[in-house]
């Protein structure tokens, strides 16, 4: 079977949740039996979402190739299980550096670099590329932005070339857009809808399906009215109403046939709806899940798209430990040694979060200090396993000035230090320690039972700084043993307290490889006792 295209536009406003709609098609098309992937082109010219401050775009997610990337992939991975790649994300920093890289080596023989053709072909043939190294039955493709932002003007042009080149059978738009209630009226407002889809009509490209955000329930007169204006079949207008999880969002489109229509309009046998049993059995899980678990979130970002990966780790985890995980955001920078309890106070468990520089680690390093000596779960990730080393050093080897390189290049007592091969570098972009590598764990440990008592694990990372190994030695003689250890580098991944109740940090980012089908081991063992600790 020939590849076959879904592109995902969006139109009104920008958090729409194309993203979420990308990941449950690829779902509902995976459930079919159909292999499929999902890329994310994004309009803004950073080349990565690497030095993006996480208030304006969230977290950073990390491809296991080694490649910092937009949010929404993450979303891709934990719907569907399919590991994404640096060629599933794709900006317009990428697609300009590339054209100019090559202008440049005089590729293109004295030719005038323009938008149209060079761009667009660019942005063209980055949309085929997956499909050239490895087959796959769908690539879905979420464009970043709203129809109408300047910068996202040469993938809407790309995409109306790639629809007529390659034939309604093999291409097609889906169109999301927002269907605004106005409670001074009491009425639902299609407007903002039909202006939208005029937009993309008047860029050249007539969506085939149209998914309409809302709050509240449209109606048949709505959707017929939406379908009169904008040139869609009615059954082609589906509606995507606020649900209490994202994760119902797969049921709901299959539902109303999404994966149906699709597969109809480019021409395929639709056969019988896949009863997604797997799935229905975590949503059922969940909703019996009542009782809950309070978690603390030490960090400085207080937005819940910063720890986006992190949140949904430990809400696929309380459901499997049958809980509803509530996550409480504590501000690390509020955190004193005089309220540090009180801060604390009601938490079944700590997650330390990571993050980079200076601000706020202080908060963490005191919430580190509490944690340990109260016997409260705790899970460290990255900077925050960091912050638990500073914090034994500081009080338990007794070095009062000890430190990360990255906050104080002075400190005598560097028990977290610059990565050798770190050193040299200069540039900020893409340079860091990315992606997964082999950890081996110390058998008998906590973390080797966690993980199903496995020697060699592979984990995510995205860091600069590491673990000195030149206190290891001191450090596990006072009780903080180093139980994973990368072979390669002999850098040290993982540390635990044993005699504590739960007491661990990872230099790598678990919550990347959480998906909704296989929770990731450390979160579930992590709930596991803070429901015990509850």
């Amino acid at each position: 079977m020939e590849t076959r295209y879904i592109f995902i536009t969006g139109g009104v406003t920008s958090s729409l949740g194309k993203g979420i709609i990308s990941a449950s098609i690829g779902k509902l098309l995976q459930a079919r039996g159909y292999k499929i992937t999902i890329q994310k082109f994004d309009p803004y010219i950073n080349v990565d979402p690497g030095t993006l401050n996480p208030y304006e775009h969230g977290e950073c997610y990390v491809t296991a190739d080694g490649f910092e990337t937009d949010l929404d992939l993450g979303h891709y991975e934990r719907f569907t299980g399919i590991q994404t790649t640096r060629d599933n994300s794709v900006t317009t920093g990428r697609i300009y550096l590339s054209v100019i890289e090559r202008e440049r080596r005089g590729d293109y023989l004295g030719k005038t670099i323009q938008v149209v053709p060079h761009i667009t072909d660019e942005i063209k043939r980055r949309i085929l590329l997956n499909a050239t190294k490895e087959h796959f039955d769908f690539v879905i493709t979420e464009i970043g932005g709203t129809i109408g932002d300047i910068e996202g003007l040469p993938y809407i042009e790309a995409i109306r070339q790639l629809r007529w080149e390659l034939g309604s059978s093999r291409a097609l738009n889906i169109h999301l857009t927002y269907v605004p209630y106005l409670a001074a009226a009491g009425e639902l407002k299609t407007k903002p809808t039909q202006t939208s889809v005029k937009q993309l009509q008047g860029m050249g490209i007539q969506p085939d399906l149209l998914v309409l955000r809302t709050e509240h329930d449209l109606n048949d007169e709505i959707r017929k009215k939406v379908a009169h204006f904008c040139n869609v079949e009615m059954e082609a207008v589906i509606q995507s109403q606020d649900l209490p999880s994202i994760y119902e969002v797969p049921v709901n489109m299959q539902r109303q046939n999404l994966d149906a229509i699709i597969m109809k309009k480019m021409g395929m046998e639709v056969g019988p709806t896949p009863e997604l049993g797997p799935w229905r059995n975590f949503l059922e899980r969940r909703k019996r899940a009542t009782e809950m678990v309070n978690i603390g979130i030490v960090g400085k970002y207080d937005l819940q798209d910063a720890y986006k990966s992190i949140l949904e780790s430990l809400a696929h985890a309380g459901t499997y430990n049958d809980r509803k995980v509530k996550a409480v955001f504590i501000n690390s920078e509020l955190i004193t040694r005089e309220n540090v309890g009180e801060r604390l106070a009601g938490m079944a468990g700590i997650v330390i979060c990571p993050g980079f520089g200076q601000r706020g680690i202080e908060g963490k390093i005191i919430a580190a200090e509490y944690t340990r000596t109260h016997d409260l779960p705790t899970f460290g990730i990255c900077l925050g396993m960091q912050m638990m080393v500073i914090e034994f050093a500081r009080n338990v080897l007794g070095y009062a000035d000890a430190n990360s390189s990255e906050m104080d290049v002075r400190t005598p007592h560097n028990v977290i230090d610059m990565m050798e091969d770190q050193k040299n570098i200069t540039q900020m972009g893409g340079t860091m320690r990315l992606g997964a590598y082999e950890c081996e764990l110390v058998k008998g440990s906590r973390t080797w039972e966690a993980y199903g008592e496995q020697s060699l694990i592979k984990e995510r990372h995205r860091h600069r700084y590491e673990f000195n190994n030149g206190y290891l030695n001191e450090f596990q003689s006072h009780g903080m043993q180093c139980v994973g250890i990368n072979p390669a580098s002999r850098l040290v991944e993982i540390v635990e307290i044993p005699n504590l109740r739960w007491y661990i940090g990872t230099q790598f980012h678990p919550e990347y490889s959480s998906t909704v089908l296989h929770p990731h081991p450390l979160f579930m063992d992590f709930v596991k006792a803070c429901i015990e600790n509850q």
